[in-house]
């Protein structure tokens, strides 16, 4: 019998294991409210958030968590090394104020030291503190993450600013981008060196959904390129739920493994789309379905994914982005009911 890691891992080399594995991206929207604590309270209290990890996976023993043991500030880690606001709340992830919306200033600014700047140290220091934990009850962190270069350069500029930087001024967009994949990449080397047995890296890049075909390719593709061509041998995971179906064909030239998309993509057309070139995970509904949904409909939606896109390999059951804050614990259980009963 393979394990829930073991099936992953077959599934994201487009192959078709015994049973379709579910994976699912749970973080600070989502876990906090699971667990009856506040935000602040998550962050903050490394005992308790060691026990809601683990909590998770005795609960949920069938899932895969990606990344597993995730050590993250919301969306806030990237962006504060280049020195954006954070706010943080009691009752939802951080928020962050972008501080300077010039692209001028940010083309020439330095690259920050992903072992000093903003929350990155912090990071690293608990991923360290974790492990040592996990190594000694036989676990440990398999994957770890970054956000993208666009959605980056969004939240330390601002979207607009950055996409009206697309059109006027290309070549200091370029500049900036270049920037901060160099910045990714040795964030991501750093999250790795501090783990044990690394097996996958996740990018998470909405940001990139937003633009035409023309622009994807000259200022997203040759960023994602780099990052994933970066770390081949490990499995790469592409995060991106902005409905984007005109850049599918194209994103499969990013050299990722996995892609996770959003619900209101038909998954067969993306399968269609995407070709036998990367493994598909999702793409139940995580908010009317997932949230509002009874346990009935959820496995519903589950085994209609199984129907439209299991068949050849290359699936991984999932939501159609992270689990959103609210989800309850049978909804999760119906996505594994149905992963174990479909054939």
């Amino acid at each position: 019998m393979s394990t829930p890691w073991q099936r992953f891992k077959q599934a994201a080399a487009l192959g078709e294991p015994d049973q379709a594995p579910v994976a699912l991206i749970a973080d600070s929207p989502w876990l906090p409210g699971f667990a009856g604590i506040d935000t602040l309270e998550y962050f903050l209290l490394p005992d308790r958030w060691f026990e809601i990890q683990l909590g998770l996976r005795e609960r949920f023993p069938d899932a895969v968590w990606v990344p597993d043991f995730w050590v993250e500030y919301g969306m806030a880690a990237e962006p504060s090394a280049f020195g954006a606001r954070v706010h943080f709340r009691q009752d939802s992830p951080p928020s962050i104020e972008p501080v300077v919306t010039s692209l001028d200033h940010w083309a020439d600014a330095p690259i920050p030291d992903v072992k000093e700047a903003g929350f990155m140290p912090l990071v690293l220091r608990l991923y360290q503190h974790y492990e040592e934990r996990l190594q000694a009850e036989g676990l440990g962190v398999k994957v770890v993450a970054a956000r993208g270069p666009m959605v980056t350069a969004g939240w330390i500029m601002g979207i607009t600013d950055l996409m009206m930087g697309v059109v006027m001024d290309p070549a200091k967009v370029e500049k900036l981008l270049d920037k901060i994949t160099t910045m990714i990449i040795r964030w991501l080397h750093a999250q790795l060196d501090v783990i044990t047995d690394p097996e996958g890296i996740m990018l998470l890049d909405d940001i990139v959904g937003m633009v035409s075909l023309k622009h994807y390719e000259q200022f997203a593709e040759p960023y994602l390129r780099r990052i994933f061509d970066e770390f081949e041998g490990l499995i790469r995971i592409y995060h991106n739920d902005t409905p984007c179906e005109h850049l599918y064909p194209a994103l499969t030239n990013a050299n990722f493994d996995v892609f996770n998309f959003t619900h209101k993509a038909d998954i067969a057309k993306v399968k269609e789309l995407m070709g036998h070139r990367v493994a598909l995970m999702g793409n139940i509904d995580p908010l009317n379905i997932g949230v509002r949904g009874s346990a009935e409909e959820v496995e519903q939606a589950a085994i209609a994914c199984l129907d439209k896109a299991a068949p050849g390999g290359g699936l991984i059951l999932s939501l159609g982005g992270g689990i959103s804050p609210g989800m309850p614990a049978e909804n999760v259980d119906a996505i594994l009911r149905a992963a174990r009963g479909w054939r």
